[in-house]
């Protein structure tokens, strides 16, 4: 079946996009990247759920205001500087490139990690512990990050491998960041009417999905537990990083530990998932020392 040069196809599923763009254009020639809007829309929907979640639990929600602009501002900062140590290569013939990040280059962990630290900082000067900003914090975090993985889809970027299975995204190879395509890709090109497509897992389907599943079970999950136990923190770490493991394992785009073929988000996965499953254990034991009354 030919698809006419369409830009992008799900070829099971009956989906056809015919021209794919990643921005609109402003009078003057100003260009907005569709990645940029997303992401500041999930942004407010993140607000909103965090709103929703303080008010449910009685909390002060200025508290959470507070802490929102502080994490999103540090979050942005320690995205980029994340996603830079591990392309350093390509960043240091250029110094100028590191600021420049209308040309993407952001990492989600790296996001996470200067929000957690922003956090303990946060908590310690407010006098508040760290868990009653994290519990409700990290539904607004998943909130922000279901949307933001769609950014991917319009630049056509963090996808998987070869596949032929039912969610498989054929791309046209012309749109596609060439250092995205890895050799295994390129041995299953697809020609339509002398078009070059590759076709790849949705890595970024995937993962929105895992994120709006987790977010829905924890949202439900938080609105039955005491203001700060701690839960859902854990529960959110544990679920994404279970995710992000898995997923991470197809991606062709792969940020990697220097000198090594490792994937730096998967083994920093791993290691987030085993401190969850002994924080969990950990808590369980001294629960179980409490003297019964």
């Amino acid at each position: 079946m030919s698809y006419n040069g369409a830009d992008l196809i799900f070829p099971h599923l009956g989906i056809v996009i015919q021209n794919m763009y990643n921005h609109i254009t402003l009078p003057g020639g100003f260009t907005i990247a569709y990645y940029g809007i997303i992401i500041g829309i999930g942004m407010l929907l993140a607000l909103l759920v965090i709103e929703h979640d303080a008010a449910r639990h009685g909390r002060d929600t200025g508290l959470y205001y507070d802490f929102f602009l502080i994490a999103i501002t540090l979050g942005v900062v320690g995205a980029r500087i994340y996603y830079v140590i591990f392309q350093w290569e390509y960043y240091r013939g250029d110094i100028l490139k590191i600021i420049n990040i209308r040309e993407g280059g952001l990492a989600i962990y790296g996001g996470i990690l200067a929000g957690v630290i922003s956090a303990v900082v946060f908590c310690r000067v407010r006098k508040v512990r760290f868990f009653e900003i994290s519990d409700c914090m990290m539904l607004g975090v998943l909130t922000g990050q279901v949307l933001g993985r769609w950014g991917n889809f319009f630049n056509c970027e963090a996808f998987g491998g070869y596949t032929d299975s039912l969610f498989a995204m054929r791309i046209k190879e012309s749109i596609v960041n060439p250092s995205m395509i890895s050799d295994a890709l390129r041995e299953h090109i697809i020609l339509d009417n002398g078009i070059r497509y590759i076709q790849v897992h949705p890595t970024f389907l995937y993962e929105s999905c895992w994120n709006l599943l987790t977010l829905i079970v924890l949202y439900i999950y938080a609105g039955k537990q005491k203001v700060g136990s701690g839960k859902v923190t854990i529960g959110y770490f544990l679920s994404y990083g279970i995710g992000r493991f898995l997923i991470e394992g197809l991606r062709t785009d792969q940020l990697k530990i220097p000198g090594t073929m490792v994937p730096v988000s998967q083994a920093l996965s791993a290691c987030i998932v085993l401190l969850m499953i002994g924080l969990i254990i950990y808590r369980r034991m001294k629960e179980s020392k409490k003297p019964a009354i």
